[in-house]
């Protein structure tokens, strides 16, 4: 599947990548400079259907999609991606390595399916690079791949609020932020990131971020992206992962608690008309963009 990025009225290059057995999505928002007070531009959204992994290519069923053709990410497609992506790093074959050993780390680790995947970080890190991102927020660190994908792309003066309440968790992050030599540029913020990003709006610290991605609580989105709203600046991007929640969004036979409120957080976020939108199925996130 493949979708594009609307950021502040640019269009990205179309991109493609996936995870077996996961759909991944993100949202772009375009904002205003005033940070109060919200335009009446329209939101845009790019949907894709859901497909299982045994036809190589599918066609869309609406027939007013003009019969778009669709690739399905089968384990050999997916084995192609994978060799096809290149750990996002600065320059050196080392920072590769690193990134490697931490997310093999965490694959043996309980949870583990929580970790971004290496397409998926590819992105977050190209995203902060095309925005000339200097200041970000994780909420959601978990062992810190993710996070430490965007620190090595960040500028030496940048700097990345990471919020986790997994004590256990947070002390892998840290110390392969340690060994990747980006510790300063890695502001980490142990406990619930609902206080952590109200106390820093109370600091005053209102529009002055560039990027943020959520990869936290489902049932939490909402409040997530309205203190983030508060805090990212006119123009900036937000990331919001697994709002196609592995498929179960689609299928009206699932209705548990995290998939209705994801359900919810799309239908809400579709109608906002404060952002600009882009659900893209990568990591099962989506990418938001403030509108100027």
């Amino acid at each position: 599947m493949t979708g594009s990025v609307i950021h502040c009225g640019w269009m990205f290059p179309q991109l493609t990548s996936f995870v077996p057995g996961r759909l991944c999505t993100s949202y772009a928002a375009i904002a205003r400079p005033n940070c109060h007070s919200f335009g009446r531009r329209k939101s845009y959204l790019l949907t894709t259907n859901c497909f299982s992994d045994v036809a190589a290519v599918t066609i869309a069923s609406d027939h007013n999609y003009g019969n778009k053709q669709v690739i399905s990410i089968t384990p050999r497609v997916y084995d192609y991606l994978l060799t096809n992506v290149r750990e996002p790093s600065v320059t050196s074959s080392w920072f590769f390595r690193i990134l490697r050993e931490l997310r093999e780390e965490t694959a043996t680790m309980h949870g583990s399916q929580m970790q971004v995947s290496p397409d998926q970080a590819q992105l977050l890190a190209m995203l902060v690079q095309i925005l000339g991102a200097k200041r970000c927020i994780e909420v959601g660190v978990y062992t810190g791949y993710s996070s430490l994908a965007v620190a090595l792309v960040l500028p030496d003066s940048g700097i990345l609020v990471a919020c986790e309440r997994d004590k256990n968790s947070l002390e892998v992050a840290k110390r392969y932020y340690d060994r990747a030599g980006v510790p300063h540029k890695v502001d980490v913020r142990h406990g619930l990131a609902v206080d952590t990003l109200n106390s820093m709006i109370e600091n005053g610290e209102g529009c002055s971020y560039d990027f943020a991605f959520v990869d936290a609580e489902k049932r939490m989105y909402h409040d997530y992206f309205e203190l983030l709203l508060k805090l990212v600046r006119a123009g900036g991007v937000i990331v919001i992962d697994n709002v196609l929640w592995h498929g179960k969004v689609a299928d009206p036979l699932v209705n548990d608690k995290k998939t209705e409120s994801i359900r919810s957080f799309n239908r809400a976020l579709l109608d906002d008309e404060r952002v600009s939108i882009s659900m893209v199925p990568v990591g099962d996130g989506m990418t938001i963009c403030r509108k100027r």
